[in-house]
């Protein structure tokens, strides 16, 4: 193999490598958003919402 094609074969392990683990330490960092429960400040609003006065019974 000529030094030149050496060189490229080195240095694209290399920058696979660093990819692969940049992305390990991102990925160990984060969580999947679906995984999270949500907020209860951010599904119900934190004021108190009056009940209607009118009571329907279903059948």
């Amino acid at each position: 193999m000529d030094k030149k094609k050496k060189i490229f074969v080195v240095v694209a392990i290399l920058f696979i490598l660093a990819t692969i683990i940049v992305g390990y330490d991102i990925s160990r960092k984060t969580s999947f958003p679906g995984s999270k429960k949500y907020l209860k400040e951010s599904i119900a609003p934190s004021e108190e919402v009056e009940k209607d006065s009118v009571n329907v019974e279903t059948k």
